[in-house]
């Protein structure tokens, strides 16, 4: 933390220099451009992604099969292992304008194909949804286990009072497991300005780059990539 309020130089003592960093960082319209995106894009993923384990573990816990969970369980975990080099590379090729999957369904049903990877008002979306695909099978986990935790005996009452399947979820499991909601969504709050290195420097492109540049890729690109050591630290 120090360096930055120091001018780093390859042969010692740095300089001190106090707020200077600071002040540079704080009149850049570049800085706040890419404090904005990080805000909107954690925001976003906040509201669409967080949800969703939660969904995911509601309709595991009604699927009676245990074949057919099995599968949807190893289906929607499998993401969680691969690196976002091969979750981008996928994305890229599946939204391709000229030959990816999502465009040829569009040009199928009559609708011009979308640069998804290069449009301003999609490229946020689409980190959404790779975030949403990659991240929520493995996140129900938790959900899953707060709902086999939940005593079977509140099912059974509920069952004799009369209660359907949907009021089981909404009077008996949901309840059960708002404590375990409560504490994750506390728990990335504190995660929010971390709106996802890997995934935003992978899928990132010059064309995109205004809009999805974020603190981490800031930092990265002016520290390592252009040496400005204290200032990627003050901006750290």
């Amino acid at each position: 933390a120090r360096i930055a309020f120091q001018q780093v130089r390859i042969i010692p003592p740095n300089i001190w220099v106090g707020w200077d960093h600071f002040a540079t960082l704080f009149s850049s319209p570049v800085f706040f451009q890419v404090l904005a995106n990080t805000l909107i894009i954690s925001t976003m993923k906040l509201i669409f992604v967080f949800p969703v384990p939660i969904i995911m573990a509601l309709m595991l816990n009604e699927i009676r099969s245990g074949n057919l969970r099995k599968l949807f369980q190893s289906a929607t975990y499998l993401p969680h292992f691969l690196s976002w080099v091969v979750i981008a590379g996928v994305f890229i090729a599946i939204l391709s304008p000229s030959d990816g999957a999502v465009n040829d369904l569009l040009r199928f049903f009559g609708f011009q194909p979308v640069s998804f990877m290069t449009n301003g008002s999609t490229i946020r979306w689409v980190l959404v949804v790779s975030e949403i695909w990659r991240s929520a099978g493995w996140d129900s986990l938790l959900y899953l286990a707060a709902i086999f935790a939940i005593d079977q005996q509140l099912y059974d009452a509920a069952e004799m009072d009369g209660a359907g399947r949907w009021q089981k979820i909404w009077y008996v499991t949901i309840p059960g497991i708002v404590p375990t909601i409560v504490t994750l969504f506390i728990l990335n709050m504190g995660l929010f300005l971390h709106a996802g290195f890997d995934q935003v420097f992978n899928l990132m492109n010059d064309i995109n780059r205004s809009q999805i540049d974020i603190i981490d890729t800031y930092v990265y690109r002016i520290g390592l990539t252009s040496g400005q050591y204290s200032l990627a630290t003050a901006a750290g």
